[in-house]
């Protein structure tokens, strides 16, 4: 694992472990010399694993569309920006880049990239790591909708290994290499 792709929350989120545990993942990411690609945010849980990575030594690539630059602030700090037109083609781009890809707590737009990667796995379009970093039990009830889609016959059986959860750094990151 060289990249990995971070899709996190644009806010930090109301319980302090979502800001802890992203700042040690971030701890993490620079000790095994492993390169975050994310959004290129410095709000939220995207811009506390950039600074922590960046505080670590390591290194950042972000992805920004051109009209999210008023709406997001861009983190002036990160390695690399890479200044794209859409959204679709910030998501080409962070897929392209990554050998694997992690979801942290977030909301829609966390949900809506996590669940295209993981519907782009189930197709055949890649073969790389996903895992949820579960803090404080936040993707707990999005487990659990996952094993009712199973159970209701909406999700093949097998598919529930495209997705791996765990609330420690290190297990995760070895779990996918």
């Amino acid at each position: 694992m060289k990249r990995i792709c971070v899709f996190a929350g644009s806010s930090k989120g109301s319980h302090p472990s979502y800001e802890s545990k992203t700042k040690e993942l971030g701890k993490v990411f620079a000790e095994k010399g492993i390169e975050l690609v994310y959004g290129g945010a410095k709000s939220g849980l995207m811009g506390v694993l950039a600074d922590s990575i960046l505080k670590h030594g390591g290194k950042v690539t972000g992805i920004m569309p051109t009209h999210l630059f008023d709406k997001e602030i861009i983190h002036p700090d990160i390695t690399k920006l890479i200044e794209v037109e859409t959204m679709h083609e910030r998501k080409a781009k962070m897929s392209e880049l990554a050998d694997g890809y992690i979801a942290l707590p977030g909301g829609f737009g966390t949900f809506e990239e996590l669940f295209e990667t993981v519907s782009w796995a189930q197709i055949g379009l890649h073969k790389k790591p996903m895992a949820l970093f579960n803090i404080h039990r936040y993707y707990t009830p999005l487990m659990k909708l996952i094993e009712h889609s199973i159970e209701a016959g909406f999700v093949p059986e097998q598919n529930r290994e495209l997705i791996f959860e765990s609330e420690d750094p290190h297990q995760i990151l070895s779990w996918m290499e």
